[in-house]
């Protein structure tokens, strides 16, 4: 009951506040007209669009589609559906051409077929990377393994060096950055801003691409935990399909959920250990709230710290170098 209280918000009030204050931000101080809104079918994007078509209109509103070889076959359908249920223009920009001339493709096979020479995307391979998913059961620490696919559905997994991890993620990471360059142009023909559509687990723990999907204007969800999010996406009516989705990384052709990825652990349960660390209840209140272990429950607050500490070089600004000149 303490951490449903906690993590409830009144969508009614809360989706009225973020709206006058992108009206403000956006119309008095930024001197802009309205929002670009980078859209992949998700609950986030989907609620930053509902928002800033309630702050701007949906005549001020573009929702950009940016699909690329990779991405779910169901990214671009339920993106379509979504601009026109919020009666947005929308603009669908395929990235496969410019991420195939910057390399994105062949540097990331490269770094694979060091561990499985096999791999071929031509001949029906797919790829993830994962972390280990016993968090509460084990001390294991957050490694990447590399699972492969081959065209009849065969698995194989490899703990990722150091090397090609960092190879894979940066290839990768051009995904999120072209993105923010089309979402700029939009933007700037318009006069309008990037409305980012982070939230509070991918923001404070480092779920995003410095200048990628962290390149915005404004960031009107990201003091939200995601279970908050999908309060806030029933009231704005996010249809249903979007809704229900599980939360995907969209990033890797053979798919990973968000849980896989990165966060090892459900939202409904993070949020609610995050919250109980956050309003300083004792690890015992914590075990007794959601069920578990207070092994288990430092365990998730170890990880949820560390994530924190080891991201916190994608927060940073620009750091200037002093002039000597007092």
């Amino acid at each position: 009951m303490i951490m449903n209280q906690l993590l409830s918000i009144d969508p009614s009030i809360e989706a009225d506040r973020i709206i006058k204050q992108l009206q403000v931000i956006v119309h008095q101080n930024m001197h802009r007209y309205g929002a670009v809104v980078g859209i992949s079918g998700g609950i986030d994007s989907s609620v930053v669009l509902a928002l800033c078509v309630r702050a701007f209109g949906p005549d001020h509103v573009i929702a950009v589609m940016m699909p690329e070889k990779d991405s779910s076959p169901e990214t671009r359908h339920i993106s379509k559906m979504l601009a026109e249920h919020y009666q947005v223009a929308s603009v669908l920009e395929e990235i496969t051409p410019v991420l195939t001339a910057f390399g994105c493709y062949m540097h990331r096979d490269e770094a694979i077929q060091v561990l499985f020479p096999e791999y071929d995307p031509e001949a029906g391979y797919r790829c993830k990377i994962v972390l280990p998913p016993n968090l509460l059961n084990s001390d294991i620490l957050n490694f990447f393994s590399l699972t492969i696919t081959d065209s009849e559905g065969h698995e194989k997994s490899i703990r990722l060096p150091l090397k090609e991890y960092l190879k894979i993620v940066a290839s990768t990471n051009m995904k999120q950055r072209t993105r923010m360059v089309f979402l700029y142009y939009h933007a700037e023909i318009n006069n309008y801003v990037v409305a980012g559509t982070a939230n509070k687990d991918e923001h404070e723990l480092g779920f995003f691409v410095k200048y990628g999907d962290g390149g915005v204007d404004i960031a009107p969800i990201a003091h939200l935990y995601k279970t908050q999010v999908y309060q806030l996406g029933e009231y704005l009516e996010v249809p249903e399909i979007i809704r229900n989705r599980p939360p995907t990384t969209d990033t890797y052709s053979a798919g990973s959920t968000q849980q896989e990825f990165f966060y090892r652990l459900p939202f409904s349960l993070l949020d609610m250990l995050w919250c109980a660390q956050e309003n300083c209840l004792s690890i015992t209140e914590a075990a007794a709230l959601t069920g578990l272990t207070e092994i288990q429950v430092q365990r998730a607050w170890d990880d949820i710290l560390r994530k924190k500490r080891t991201t916190e070089y994608l927060r940073m600004q620009p750091i200037r170098i002093p002039s000597e000149i007092s």
